[in-house]
């Protein structure tokens, strides 16, 4: 919401931004905040989906959205935002020739890999898989801190910020929309859009994601001999769903993963130190020598669609003037990025080459 709303305030449009809890208390309290354009569903499925030149469109577009993350953290500086590389692991044998299909795809599209064998992933990592790839392009942020310095540079700016406010329903008109809060008032615009995570689900009448309960915890601060390759370095997996790790700006390492199939909201908070214990587990069978003892740990809804990638424009229940940014999956941030700018096309009247296959319409294909 904070991405999109920036984009279109910094493009001239007048926006009010409307929040049903705190701000950024939401998702963004919750995301571990891995950067990067690899997309949960691989470049291969997605080939294998919607053709090559779609699958290599959706990931050249998360991979030139990085970029566009960094210019705008140096802009308001202090979220912790720091240039990775990503290196996704063989979680079984069999997963091998996949990545290798997978890394050779990519670098016939000129994405800047790497394919680690065991030996050299074991000398340069210190990890035991099959295999792995290694991309040299990923980044990592605080979104709690971005959202919030985001909207306040905003609010200074002219833009309106109300948070515990809650929509009730929308109003159409022939040149606009009204929103109508539970307690009565009205803000009338040219459109609106729906930027509320998970929750935009209950505004469509069609299954298009499911939701999960995913889990993490956060070390105390590590020294940084010991942490090694992963001051720099995202880790994730194969398997579904995936194990992954990252380095914070001060030295911590946070670890998520094991997700539920179905989010139940009591079910998911009496399991967090459980699931925590079992995160160090996974993860200390990878790297035995470092502390993984859990400072901090939590839970919360994670959504994701079929084929990984996210929704954005109008739904046909709704109308024209009522926008969705549904960008679900491990890419949440990344595809916000996309969604700031395929958006601001579709209310300037103008054609994004994403469009169409980031559309509802793809649900028909």
């Amino acid at each position: 919401g904070a991405l999109i709303a920036d984009e279109l305030a910094r493009h001239h449009h007048d926006v009010i931004v409307v929040e049903q809890r705190d701000i950024a208390w939401g998702s963004s309290a919750a995301s571990t905040a891995l950067l990067q354009y690899e997309i949960d569903t691989s470049m291969t499925d997605l080939a294998r989906q919607y053709g090559e030149s779609d699958a290599v469109l959706a990931y050249r577009a998360c991979a030139d959205a990085l970029p566009m993350l960094a210019d705008i953290a140096q802009g308001i500086r202090d979220v912790d935002h720091a240039d990775m590389d990503s290196l996704y692991i063989a979680s079984r044998r069999w997963h091998a020739r996949s990545l290798r299909d997978e890394c050779a795809m990519r670098e016939r599209h000129g994405f800047n890999v790497e394919l680690l064998e065991r030996d050299a992933l074991m000398q340069r990592f210190g990890i035991d898989s099959p295999v792995a790839i290694l991309s040299h392009q990923a980044a990592s942020v605080d979104p709690y801190r971005l959202a919030h310095r985001l909207l306040k540079r905003m609010s200074k700016q002219g833009c309106r910020v109300f948070d515990r406010t809650t929509i009730e329903r929308f109003e159409h008109h022939r040149n606009g929309v009204s929103v109508i809060t539970d307690d009565g008032m009205r803000i009338r615009a040219n459109f609106v859009v729906m930027a509320a995570g998970y929750a935009n689900q209950t505004w469509i009448d069609q299954d298009v994601a499911s939701n999960r309960s995913s889990y993490a915890f956060i070390t105390d601060p590590i020294d940084t001999d010991v942490l090694g390759p992963w001051k720099t370095t995202l880790l994730w997996e194969s398997a579904r769903p995936y194990l992954y790790m990252r380095s914070t700006g001060d030295g911590r390492l946070l670890v998520g993963g094991d997700d539920d199939a179905i989010d139940i909201p009591a079910r998911r908070d009496a399991r967090v130190q459980r699931k925590a214990a079992r995160l160090r587990k996974r993860i200390g069978k990878q790297l035995p020598n470092i502390d993984m003892t859990p400072a901090f740990a939590w839970a919360g809804t994670f959504a994701e669609t079929k084929d990984g990638l996210p929704f954005f424009g109008s739904h046909p229940q709704h109308g024209s003037r009522v926008l969705f940014a549904m960008a679900y999956g491990g890419n949440g941030i990344t595809y916000s990025m996309i969604g700031a700018g395929l958006l601001r096309a579709q209310i300037e009247k103008r054609k994004h080459a994403l469009a169409a296959l980031f559309s509802f319409r793809r649900l028909d294909r």
